[in-house]
Formats: C-alpha cells, sequence, structure tokens
C-alpha cells in the first residue's frame, strides 16, 4: 500500500508487490488551507486515511505500507503523545519574520545555514515553524515532547515506531544531507533548554523506511535517474532532480534535500502553481474544463499578457508577502488571452527554477523531462511546458505518482529487495511524450516578457 498524504487529499493505493498492478484506491479530502496562516488537524489526516483506505482495501489487503506526505509540516505531541495544536503546513506563511531572525543567527547567514544543512531556513521550513511556536505560543511550545512531520505522525500511527527517513527530514531545516544526521545546534538557537534529541524521531534506512516527503515519493514513481528533471504541477510548484552529491545553494532558491534511496533531490518550490489556474477560473466563472478550452484558443504570448502568480506570497524567489500582477491589460484582452496568461506565468516561473537548479550545478539538461502532479492532466499546462521549455515533456501515465511511489517503498522492504529492482520490475517512468511546437525565438520572448514583470 502506498498512502499520499497531501494538502487536499489522501490517496491510497494498493498494488501486486510483484509486478505494480493497482489493484485498489481510494481517496479522502482534507479541509482547504490557506496562507498566511496554513494549519490543519492531524487527526484529519488520519480520518482521511481510515477513509480512503477503507475503500482501497475492498479486494485487497495490503502486506506492507508506507506513507508519502506534504513535506515541512510542524507537527507537535505532548508527553502522552496527543497533538499539542493543528499542524503548521509547509505553506503558511506566518514564520516569515522567524526565518529573516534565524538567518541571521549563524555569522555566514543564509550561506552558513545552506552549508549546515542544505537549505536557506524560509518560511516554508519546519525550523522556522517552531520559532514562530516558541514567540507566538510559548505554553505550547513548552508541552513539546516530540517534533515530526505529517509522514512521521501517520507512519506511527500506523507501526508505533516514531521514525522518520531522510528524505523528508531534509526539508527540516535542522537535518544535514551531507553528514547524514539532526543538527540539534541549529534547534538550540530556537530554545537551547529543549532535549531535542529525546523528541526527534530516529532516522530510518531508505532499506527500513516507512514513508518519506512527497517529492522523494513521486521520484521513486518515476525512476528517476541521474540527468533527469521533473516538474510538479500541484497546489504547489516544484522542479527537482537526482544528484549524487549534496547541494547546497547559499541563495536558498534551491533546496538541497535528500532523496529516498540513499542519494540527493535538490528541489526548488514555488506557493503558486495550480491554485492559480484554480483562481483564474473562478474569475471567469468558468470549470477548469472550459478554462482549458479557452486558453487553447489564445496564441502563445496571450497577446501580450502577463500574469506573475504570486497569488499567496511566494517562496521562490522569497517574497512571502508579495501578490499577484497581471500586466499587459487592453481594452481588446480577451477571456481567451486572459486565461493562456495564467498558465504561461505559472510555467515561466517553474522554468526560473530549473534555471536555478542548473544554476547550482545541478545535471538537467541529459535526461528526461518529466510533468506531474493534477496540472499535468491538462492539456494546455502540457503544451506550455514543452513549449517555454524548449523540449521534449513526458507525462507518464500514472496519475498518482506519490502514491505509487510509496507503494514501490513498501514493496522493497516487504521484498528485501533493491528498490532499482522494484521499479524496473513495475516498469514505471513510462508516459506521452510532448514535443515543442514553438520556435526557441518566440519562446525566449514571452519568458523575457515574464521576467520583466517579476523584477
Amino acid at each position: 500500500m502506498g498512502i499520499d498524504s497531501s494538502t487536499g487529499a489522501t490517496k491510497v493505493e494498493v498494488r501486486d508487490a510483484e509486478t505494480g498492478a493497482l489493484v485498489g484506491a481510494g481517496r479522502a479530502p482534507h479541509a482547504v488551507a490557506s496562507p498566511p496562516r496554513s494549519e490543519q488537524y492531524p487527526q484529519d489526516w488520519w480520518d482521511a486515511l481510515v477513509a480512503a483506505r477503507r475503500i482501497a482495501e475492498r479486494e485487497y489487503s495490503a502486506d506492507a505500507v508506507s506513507v508519502a506526505a506534504q513535506q515541512h509540516g510542524l507537527v507537535v505531541l505532548d508527553a502522552s503523545g496527543a497533538v499539542i495544536r493543528p499542524a503548521k503546513l509547509w505553506n503558511d506563511t506566518e514564520s516569515a519574520p522567524d526565518s529573516k531572525w534565524l538567518i541571521g543567527r549563524l555569522d555566514g547567514g543564509a550561506a552558513e545555514w545552506a552549508k549546515a544543512c542544505g537549505s536557506v531556513p524560509l518560511a516554508a521550513f519546519t525550523i522556522t515553524k517552531l520559532s514562530w511556536l516558541h514567540r507566538s505560543e510559548p505554553e505550547a511550545f513548552a508541552r513539546i515532547a516530540r517534533v515530526g512531520l505529517p509522514h512521521d505522525w501517520l507512519a506511527w500511527r500506523l507501526t508505533g515506531e516514531w521514525t522518520t527517513d531522510r528524505g523528508d527530514a531534509s526539508g527540516t531545516g535542522y537535518w544535514s544531507p551531507a553528514e547524514n544526521c539532526w543538527r540539534t545546534d541549529l534547534l538550540d538557537i530556537v530554545d537551547a533548554d529543549t532535549d531535542w534529541t529525546a523528541a526527534l524521531p530516529a532516522v530510518s534506512d531508505p532499506s527500513a523506511a516507512f514513508g518519506t516527503g512527497d517529492n522523494m515519493a513521486a521520484g521513486l514513481g518515476l525512476g528517476l535517474r541521474p540527468g533527469d528533471v521533473a516538474i510538479s504541477l500541484g497546489t504547489s510548484g516544484t522542479v527537482f532532480a537526482l544528484s549524487a552529491t549534496p547541494i547546497a545553494d547559499p541563495s536558498g532558491a534551491v533546496g538541497g534535500y535528500a532523496d529516498a534511496t540513499g542519494r540527493f533531490l535538490p528541489l526548488v518550490c514555488t506557493l503558486n502553481a495550480t491554485r492559480v489556474t484554480n483562481g483564474v477560473a473562478g474569475l471567469l466563472g468558468v470549470d477548469l474544463a472550459h478554462l482549458d478550452a479557452l486558453a487553447s484558443e489564445a496564441p502563445p504570448g496571450s497577446g501580450g499578457v502577463t500574469v506573475l502568480p504570486y497569488f499567496d506570497g511566494e517562496r521562490t524567489p522569497n517574497r512571502p508577502d508579495a501578490t499577484g500582477l497581471i500586466a499587459g491589460l487592453r481594452s481588446d484582452v480577451t477571456r481567451e488571452q486572459f486565461a493562456l496568461a495564467a498558465f504561461e506565468g505559472v510555467v515561466c516561473g517553474l522554468l526560473d527554477g530549473l534555471d536555478a537548479l542548473r544554476s547550482a550545478g545541478v545535471a538537467v539538461d541529459d535526461g528526461r523531462l518529466f510533468l506531474v502532479g493534477g496540472g499535468a492532466r491538462s492539456p494546455v499546462y502540457r503544451r506550455v511546458v514543452a513549449d517555454l521549455g524548449q523540449r521534449a515533456v513526458t507525462v507518464p501515465g500514472e496519475l498518482e505518482l506519490v502514491a505509487l511511489g510509496a507503494a514501490v517503498q513498501a514493496a522493497a522492504r516487504l521484498q528485501q529487495q533493491p528498490i532499482a529492482e522494484v521499479q524496473a520490475a513495475w516498469d514505471v517512468g513510462n508516459g506521452n511524450v510532448i514535443e515543442p511546437a514553438l520556435g526557441t525565438d518566440r519562446a525566449e520572448e514571452i519568458r523575457a516578457n515574464y521576467a520583466s514583470v517579476r523584477g
């Protein structure tokens, strides 16, 4: 069984351990959470998991399970194991002041943080949320006996083991992918009196882990190889690639994460992806299928209309208080042009992330470009990524790659096989290929127009 506990829903897949054939699936929604205060009750994740699992296991009962879940979320428990307060999620931006404060607490600033834990602690990271809790709710902070992530908590409920894995741990801001250990000295900046060693989960070997972060699981579901890159279009957007060596980007644009196999997963995340096109569909009074139809009628470049998609602040670039912009409006702008501009704005932001990976020294040009996530179902998103990225795009046939990747991990543990052998047996990573149909000069012009608005 592979579980994907995302911001919007819990999805469960049951697969044959030998072949990967899907034999059961279930889904249950979560309550909507939006910045600046974006929180969810962990019990709601559990209730959704129970409901989705009941649907997925109607015919077959799973022999092994792994949980993939949204990264960065802060789950704090008291000495009895009770959840102290709602979990602050990755897209909660209330800790933006704590991010600035933490960066200033190391002599080398952002560069020293990147060296210490692979990443600069932006508002998304777990450590900034701990700092916010220490500052804003000291009575709740004083009750902390355990600190974990969403996947840690769900796996603990399922197995009774308080553990995590290196992939999800690497998104906290207090675990070092390069040193393969917790950096409790960084947590001491938040509060030196807390026994962090006792509060933190053990970090399991990849062969024994009960789960990982959602992006790491997606990498497992793709069979990601060095040189490949994936663009994920969900509520947020991510761009990530596989690396044999750790990455430390002092600019903070690239998160120097670990993956779920023992290697590394440098990643760029934006707060705004399908949330933007969903919002524009609402503004135009249409559903998503109609938005796709409108956008498909507009020429590339949207007649000069540019959407800067910072609707809920932004993480990359680090502008937590930003709002969206629409540039190039004229009296003759059409609904079709505005619709396409929303898609192009989201994609341009993610392609900036691909450029950031390249600038950080990550190999992203010699392999496959995958498009995954809910937005990958949109024909317009597929076309715009291929055209503006100027390379072939592979859209996997499997829709729920995070749940699939979690199932791969569970099968490898069950059968005591290397993850790569399970991926090969299940033939992961295949899909439809979309070739670019736009000329290079036009693609560069559209991206340049976006860059001028962003600047």
